[in-house]
């Protein structure tokens, strides 16, 4: 792979995280409210300002790539939205709370793995200070997960205890 294929994937990369943490911070709030279990619902309202953060931090990493901030439209997260919404339409109560959970835990996966992609491609291309914000929006977003699977755990367990 060439310097210049590494760059291309690195910037493309960027900009669908982009694109998806500014659909998350509303997709994440519609999950905080939507949510009555409230470590699940904690977990959201916090991560939904932390999601914020990483938006701006997406702008940092934009600057230290000399590139303009641009989205680039992921269709991973545009499903996971239109399926949320299609279920909560029909759902609600205990099933919709375990729902956004697992919804939540599945997002988590896969902005784990984008991060993790992006931060070693601006490593390898030479970009330290970028890997360095990109490495801790994952960290973050490991601890998001991690926050959410304990929430995931409590309401499952709660729910064989009632």
């Amino acid at each position: 792979m060439t310097t210049d294929s590494t760059e291309k994937l690195l910037v493309e990369g960027v900009q669908e995280l982009y694109y998806t943490e500014q659909q998350l911070v509303d997709a994440i709030g519609t999950l905080a409210d939507q949510t009555e279990y409230e470590a699940a619902q904690q977990a959201f309202s916090e991560h939904r300002d932390e999601t914020q953060d990483h938006v701006e931090r997406l702008e940092d990493v934009f600057e230290k790539l000399d590139e303009d901030p641009q989205t680039k439209e992921e269709r991973v997260v545009d499903a996971l939205i239109e399926e949320h919404e299609q279920f909560a339409q029909e759902n609600d109560g205990d099933t919709l709370d375990r729902y956004n959970i697992s919804l939540g835990q599945k997002t988590e996966h896969y902005e784990i793995a984008a991060y993790g992609n992006v931060t070693s491609l601006a490593g390898k291309a030479g970009y330290d200070e970028a890997a360095d914000l990109l490495e801790e929006t994952l960290r973050e977003e490991e601890d998001a997960l991690e926050e959410l699977s304990q929430a995931g755990e409590q309401f499952d367990q709660s729910e064989v205890e009632d």
